[in-house]
């Protein structure tokens, strides 16, 4: 009777932990060179919020809310922004724009034919996704969005359920 009672103990302790290691890999994946010779890994954000915008130096409503994706990156020490420029841009193109509009936080190329697996081609430009502190994605954004509305999702899902 005890083997039994250790062996279901056993067996339940192995489907949780099984159940752990599936949420972790389920967790979205994203390891990009960025513009300036850097990398970025999402990976490596953990326990702060991060915005993942798409955006492409021909999109101007993507154009108007940078300095305002700048401006949170720089105020918030819980809170990271990565861009995804979503266009075929030479890569000397792509960081004399960036010169011109000064953007402080990283910038990485994509390939519009295979973009990274777990931010799939957006429907619209600009296109955000919130990552909370945990790593998975707590809001996807089609259209422009304001430092306002962000700071509103992020304090909104900050809140304990229940």
């Amino acid at each position: 009777m005890n083997l039994r009672v250790v062996f279901y103990f056993g067996w339940l302790l192995g489907l949780g932990l099984a159940a752990s290691v599936q949420a972790d890999s389920q967790l979205p994946k994203l390891d990009l060179a960025t513009v300036d010779g850097g990398k970025f890994v999402l990976a490596e954000q953990r326990g702060k919020w991060v915005v993942v915008n798409y955006w492409a130096t021909w999109c101007p409503p993507c154009l108007k809310e940078m300095p305002e994706l700048g401006a949170l990156d720089r105020d918030r020490e819980d809170l990271v922004v990565v861009g995804l420029a979503f266009e075929e841009i030479a890569l000397a193109d792509m960081q004399a724009f960036l010169k011109e509009r000064a953007v402080s936080y990283p910038i990485a190329i994509v390939d519009v034919y295979h973009p990274p697996a777990d931010f799939s081609v957006p429907r619209g430009l600009p296109q955000t996704y919130l990552i909370a502190p945990d790593g998975q994605i707590a809001e996807k954004i089609l259209g422009p969005v304001t430092r306002a509305e962000l700071e509103h999702l992020i304090q909104r899902k900050s809140k304990p359920k229940g």
